[in-house]
């Protein structure tokens, strides 16, 4: 048999996908806007960041 795919479940991970994409953009875009807290920020805090996101 086959594995089916759950078409609630890939809706829900496709607007997941989507919004974070779109704060990650934004992220970047101020960071880029601001490079002193571009500087500051270490990168465990945006793995940290990206992780909440995700989860």
């Amino acid at each position: 048999m086959a594995n089916q795919i759950d078409t609630n479940k890939l809706k829900q991970a496709e607007a997941v996908t989507s919004i974070v994409k779109d704060m990650i953009t934004s992220a970047i875009e101020q960071s880029a806007a601001n490079t002193t807290l571009a500087s500051e920020a270490s990168p465990s805090v945006r793995i940290g960041v990206v992780r909440t996101l995700v989860l």
